[in-house]
Formats: structure tokens, sequence, C-alpha cells
């Protein structure tokens, strides 16, 4: 299924097909789990990595006639690991459960467009941090084709920003991987594209596992997943649809929206840990139950931004905050999957704190509290409840949105190594979960500099950024 043409911020030169170099012979099918419907009808997942260079793979020719074809050879060499990658999603009327297809000659959609500006203003807006209508970067995004009873698993985008850069842009559906599975296809891309001579060959770690049999689900919670998602986007009984979600169910728009992506230092997240423990051991009640290695990176980051964000909305304090995160399953299972599992294998957790808690002096160490709990119920069983999880989660997600609450996710983790991500042109200058303007979600990587530090990507209406800004900048220098 190849994507529709980019926005007219660019322009488009190709659309093609890239097919794996060695696909399997037959048809292929492969099954989703009860991790995979969770997602069946969320929004895209959606990145682009940035490439500042200084170097000749800038300019047209060497881009057209040089990085292109790389790409797209390596592309081929990738796909024969990730050939479901190549296929379609699809739902017949005699499946209970859509399924991935893969048959001979099917392949990624590669769209190659050029930036129109000519000046390389627009590369360094988009790859920078400061603020910037989040639709935007939707030019240099394909879109995932879809319909009624086939959806696209991957499309691609590479676009030229002349003798400035260029991006490429990512977008996955979401009920075929997640976010570990998503950077282990990049980086697998990558490092073929890096050896650029060589036959494909991969790390076992870049290798993917694609047994989904391994997951087992005796109480059918992947058909209830599906049954559930039918009913959330109003499908009679006997309608099967892989559109996606409306915005109308979570309420979600993007107009009027900008995007920013904020950096704590290496030093601002120990400095942050140690006034968080400070005021913990103040209150003789958590002080016996959390530690210091309890303080992760995640959970200070994560309760820093929540706390932010909820001064910059400027709601009653006895509204709610939700929040919600999701933890990797494969070696909480029993038993533990490998490491290399393609596919999804996370769980999502949710949990709430009223506005006025975290806007209070002591507002980091109430969210970081929380968070800390989250984690250790997750620890104690991370599929306990599960039956049933994705119609609580929008039911909460629906009272939360109309009473003008907060409700936000995580979307990226500062362990997936994007930064990493380099094809044989350098790390990329900056990497972006573009996506997070559709689903409620901040985003959180690891410093592009690595340095140790962590970015975070929000999108907001104007005035609000400018008070969560305010509040992100006055915090680290309390802090």
């Amino acid at each position: 299924m190849l994507s529709p043409p980019p926005p007219a911020a660019t322009r488009l030169l190709e659309i093609c097909r890239v097919t794996p170099s060695t696909p399997p012979s037959a048809q292929y099918t492969l099954p989703l789990t009860f991790f995979d419907t969770l997602w069946l009808k969320f929004p895209p997942v959606e990145r682009i990595f940035y490439k500042l260079s200084a170097t000749s793979s800038s300019s047209p020719p060497e881009f057209h006639d040089a990085v292109v074809p790389r790409l797209k050879r390596s592309l081929s060499l990738a796909l024969s690991r990730f050939f479901p990658l190549a296929g379609t999603l699809t739902w017949p009327a005699d499946a209970d459960i859509p399924f991935i297809l893969h048959t001979p000659g099917d392949g990624v959609s590669l769209a190659v467009a050029e930036s129109t500006s000519s000046d390389g203003d627009d590369f360094d807006l988009l790859s920078g941090d400061g603020p910037r209508d989040a639709a935007l970067s939707r030019a240099y995004l394909p879109k995932l084709a879809v319909s009624g009873t086939n959806a696209a698993v991957l499309a691609l985008q590479v676009t030229l920003f002349p003798n400035k850069g260029f991006c490429i842009g990512v977008a996955c559906h979401h009920a075929v991987m997640d976010g570990k599975s998503s950077a282990m296809f990049l980086n697998a891309w990558a490092h073929i594209s890096r050896c650029d001579d060589g036959d494909g060959t991969l790390t076992e770690e870049l290798t993917p596992f694609l047994d989904r049999t391994v997951v087992k689900d005796p109480d059918g919670i992947a058909l209830e997943d599906v049954k559930t998602w039918m009913a959330i986007c109003g499908a009679e009984d006997d309608t099967r649809s892989l559109e996606f979600m409306p915005e109308t169910v979570l309420n979600v728009s993007e107009s009027n929206k900008v995007r920013a992506t904020f950096k704590l230092a290496r030093q601002d997240i120990l400095n942050l840990k140690q006034s968080t423990m400070c005021q913990l051991e103040s209150n003789n009640d958590t002080c016996l139950e959390i530690k210091p290695n309890n303080l992760s990176t995640f959970v200070i980051t994560y309760a820093y931004t929540l706390v932010c964000m909820a001064k910059a909305k400027g709601l009653e304090d006895d509204k709610k905050a939700f929040f919600r995160c999701t933890a990797d399953c494969r070696s909480r299972l029993e038993p533990p999957l490998p490491s290399n599992y393609f596919g999804n294998c996370v769980f999502g957790f949710a949990a709430d704190l009223a506005i006025g808690d975290l806007v209070r002096e002591a507002g980091i160490a109430t969210a970081a509290h929380k968070l800390v709990e989250m984690i250790r119920e997750i620890d104690q069983g991370v599929l306990k409840d599960a039956k049933g999880k994705l119609g609580r989660m929008f039911r909460v997600a629906a009272t939360s949105l109309e009473g003008g609450q907060i409700w936000v996710g995580v979307a990226g983790s500062t362990r997936l190594g994007v930064y990493g991500v380099d094809f044989g042109y350098g790390r990329p200058e900056k990497v972006e979960i573009t996506s997070i303007d559709r689903s409620l979600a901040m985003s959180m990587a690891e410093s592009g500099d690595g340095s140790g530090g962590v970015e975070v990507g929000v999108v907001m209406e104007t005035q609000e950024m400018a008070d969560f800004t305010s509040a992100f900048i006055d915090g680290i220098i309390v802090a």
C-alpha cells in the first residue's frame, strides 16, 4: 500500500515500494496477541530523525545518486529479516481477530521528497528545541495507508533539505510493534546501511524473534479487546474496520498547538533526585518506603514533567491529573520472552493525583511516590487484572477529559537508544516522536549528546506552553 504524497512544504520526487531482498516463498501470516490488540485502533507511532550534514551527502546530486540508493538497498536487506513489516494488517470477514499477512511481492512504501525552503531555515526550526506549530512536522512524515479491511504496517519518507541535511520520517502501526521492536528494526536497518557493502548479517540482538505462540491467552483477552474497540468506535457487531479511532474519542485536536523539546542534563536529574529525596524524608510515612535507588531517571523526569504540566494547565486544586505508563513485559512474563521478541509486549498502568497535591511545594515528591508505587505493583504481577483493561482505560479517560482534567502518558523511553540510529552519516541531530500531538502523551528519550541527560517532548496550546516553559526552567533553578 503506497502512501499519499506529502504536503506542499515539500516537493514529492518519488514514491516507490521496497520489497525484502529474500522474501518468504509463500504467503505468511502472523497473529496478533492481546499485547497487540490493545493498540489496534490507536493512531500510528510517528518519528522523525533529522540529520544535519555538512558533507556532500546533503547536496542534491549526492543525495539522489548515493544516499537514497543506499537507504533503499539496506532497507531491502533489513526487510528480509523483518518481512512482516512489508506485509499488511488485514481483517477478512471470516477472521475474529485481525492478523498480519505477507504475500510475495509485498513491500514498504518509501517516499522521497525535497524541502521547498531555499535557505534551510526549515531544517533549523524543525530540528531545534523551541516552540513551533505542531503541524509543521507532518510535511516530513508519510501517511500510513489504511482502509476498513487492510492497513499498512510501516511507511517511510526521506526528505532532503538541500545543502543542509535530510530527515527520515517513520510511521508504524502500533498494533504490530511497540517502541522496543521499532527501535530494533531501525537499528538493524541503520546497521546494514552503515556496513553498506555487507550482506545484511545482523547480531542476535538485532534479529527479530517472530514466534507469537510464546504468548498465551487462555482468557481470550485479544478477542475481548477487538470487541471493545468496536464498541468504543461505534461499530456495529458485524462491522470490521481497521480505521484508526477518530480524534473525538480522546477529544484530541491538532489545531492551535505548539511543539517543543525540553532537556534535563544529568546534573539536573541528580539535583532533582536529591531534593525529592529530602522532601520524602521529611515525611516519616514515605521515607521508610522509598530509597534513593527507587528514584530512577524515568520516575524523576516523569514526576517533574507532570508537575510542570499541572502548573501550566492552571486547573482548580480539586481537579485530577490522570497519568499512565507502560511496562516492558518481556522479562516479566513466566516464562520470560526473548529480549528480541518482535511485536508488542508492553502493558499500561494508570494512577491519578489531585492538581492541588501536584502544584504544592512537595509536588514532585508526591508524584514520584505515586510512580514508585505503580512500578512496585507492576513488578508484583504485570498481567494482574489484564482482562477488561482496555475498557477500563477508556472509561477513565472519558471521565477525566469530560471533566476538563489532565490525561497524559509517556511515548518512548530513555532505553531505546534512538540517538544511536546511524545510517552511516553520523548520529541524528534530533529525534522527534511526532505522534504525541494525537495521543495525549509526552515523549521521552535519552539526551542526543550522550551525556546522560533526558529529552522531553510536549505539545500544548500556546499559552500553556509558555507557562510550562517557565515552570520547567524555574524548577531546575530551584533544585
